[in-house]
């Protein structure tokens, strides 16, 4: 089984319950472990894959209550960084459809500094880059960047979630287009919201979008649309893969549920590049995928309401 590096940011959530979607309104947070990198890895652990996360967090009460949840969710840590800057915070409205509004507060993430051991253990591994905080700037940016050339140096699989957060690029999303295009460019596979699709294919038509993300270069695509189900988009043509019907409570981590799980099924091949020519296996994988996103939002939090190989089995 391959191991899979999980780079970017780990983070508190304080998640609001019981109001509307203006966090003005908001009066009680619960604190969730979070971060879309972090989410990913527990998905793949979960499920009995083998991930390792690299990110950094502060050397404070909630730098330590995350390390200790990856832990206990079996995520490798022994890459972790830890740093005098506070832990990131991020503050999560929901409304009453379980959709978010995002404020963050952001620290430690930012400081992840690289390290040139690690190029030995990607070699013939896979990587996920997830880029909520990952291309604001600082230590991060130069890292993940440094991680991804030497991902594609060594022979890695290599998978790319934009995870574009409106609140962080406010008046700047072409500095955003213009940052994941080099990604875009050489990921096996993307992983991508209806709302990323458009906004860095700049088509409107879904289609489109998949074709002029082909024409950038990724293998793979999938275009995640909730309830609806996941647009799987590869050289070979496209399908849309349905979705089971749940009550969400939560979509936070739905995204990094179904990449985690599509990367824990890539992760038990052999050979990872089989998927690119075997568009039966690839499906039922990506349906596995839904299963495991829509099962997420059926409780508050991202890494605690993520399924384990019981609950994902159970779903017919």
């Amino acid at each position: 089984m391959k191991h899979v590096f999980c780079i970017g940011e780990l983070l508190i959530d304080f998640v609001a319950e019981k109001q509307g979607s203006d966090l003005s309104r908001a009066d009680l947070f619960t604190k969730k472990p979070g971060g879309a990198p972090a989410n990913v890895a527990c998905a793949i652990a979960r499920l009995g894959g083998n991930s390792k996360f690299v990110g950094c967090v502060g050397r404070d009460p909630f730098g330590t209550y995350l390390l200790n949840t990856l832990k206990e969710n079996k995520v490798d840590i022994s890459l972790a960084q830890r740093a005098k800057t506070f832990t990131t915070l991020a503050f999560v409205s929901l409304s009453e459809d379980g959709e978010r509004d995002f404020v963050f507060s952001r620290g430690a993430d930012k400081e992840l500094e690289y390290d040139p051991e690690l190029k030995k253990s990607i070699k013939d591994n896979m990587l996920h880059l997830g880029a909520a905080t990952a291309l604001l700037g600082g230590a991060l940016e130069k890292t993940y960047g440094r991680y991804f050339f030497d991902a594609l140096t060594q022979g890695a699989f290599i998978s790319f979630d934009p995870n574009f957060r409106a609140d962080l690029w406010k008046d700047d999303e072409t500095v955003f287009v213009k940052k994941c295009m080099p990604f875009i460019e050489k990921s096996d596979l993307g992983k991508f919201s209806l709302e990323e699709a458009q906004l860095l294919s700049g088509k409107t038509d879904l289609n489109e979008c998949c074709d002029a993300l082909h024409e950038i270069g990724t293998k793979i695509i999938t275009v995640t649309l909730g309830e609806k189900g996941t647009l799987l988009s590869t050289p070979h043509g496209k399908q849309t893969l349905p979705s089971i019907s749940v009550n969400p409570v939560d979509t936070t981590g739905a995204g990094d549920a179904f990449i985690g799980c599509l990367l824990q099924q890539i992760s038990a091949l052999q050979d990872p590049y089989e998927i690119l020519d075997n568009t039966t296996l690839l499906a039922k994988m990506v349906e596995n995928g839904n299963k495991a996103g829509a099962i997420t939002t059926t409780n508050y939090g991202a890494i605690t309401s993520l399924p384990d190989q019981q609950q994902l089995s159970a779903i017919r």
